[in-house]
């Protein structure tokens, strides 16, 4: 069952009727003091039909007009409320959406036949009219030589690096010695 012409609205379905996202409303509601929606329990708005009005001839003027917030603003404070209203949709001119739209009458009489076929239409025209080359370039040539059929065998590698010596080990070990020294007597302080 349709709602009345005069019930009130939810924000959802405001922004329904307006084809506005429900942020903007909000937003909107926030620039222009002149819309109080009625605030149920949890925040939620109700809408009267004024209210909607209202903000039907806001979206007229800043969407449709494009007046700026504070040019809006200011033709609110200069010409009132009512005005602004009157520049959106009515919600008295809506029908009812329970009630079927009239119906046209239809006319008995056929509809004349053209002589003339209706103009093609010609395809739209390409975004960009010339290449950004000359089609009688000469060709762009690579001239790289050819990989070797084979690849030569790899040395062995132990994860990227190459195995050291033990002279090499041996020299590494003396300077880690006193650090792993320290180490331990750290973790004796700590559990001890």
């Amino acid at each position: 069952m349709a709602k009345a012409k005069d019930a009130f609205r939810t924000i959802s379905e405001v922004a329904e009727w307006l084809d506005t996202p429900t942020h903007v409303l909000r937003f909107w509601e926030s620039k222009f003091s002149q819309i109080k929606p009625v605030k149920g329990a949890g925040g939620r708005r109700y809408y009267r039909p004024a209210d909607m009005e209202l903000l039907g001839g806001i979206k007229q003027l800043l969407h449709v007009d494009g007046l700026t917030i504070k040019g809006t603003q200011k033709l609110l404070r200069e010409k009132g409320v009512k005005y602004v209203a009157s520049l959106g949709p009515s919600m008295t001119a809506q029908a009812p959406a329970d009630e079927p739209a009239p119906a046209k009458p239809v006319d008995a009489t056929p509809a004349p036949v053209e002589a003339t076929p209706a103009p093609v239409k010609a395809p739209p025209a390409p975004v960009q009219d010339t290449l950004p080359f000359a089609l009688d370039a000469p060709a762009f040539v690579i001239d790289l030589p050819l990989p070797p059929k084979s690849l030569p065998a790899a040395k062995p590698r132990l994860i990227g690096r190459a195995p050291a010596d033990s002279r090499t080990l041996q020299a590494r070990a003396a300077q880690i010695a006193p650090l792993l020294a320290r180490l331990e007597d750290i973790r004796a302080r700590m559990h001890g």
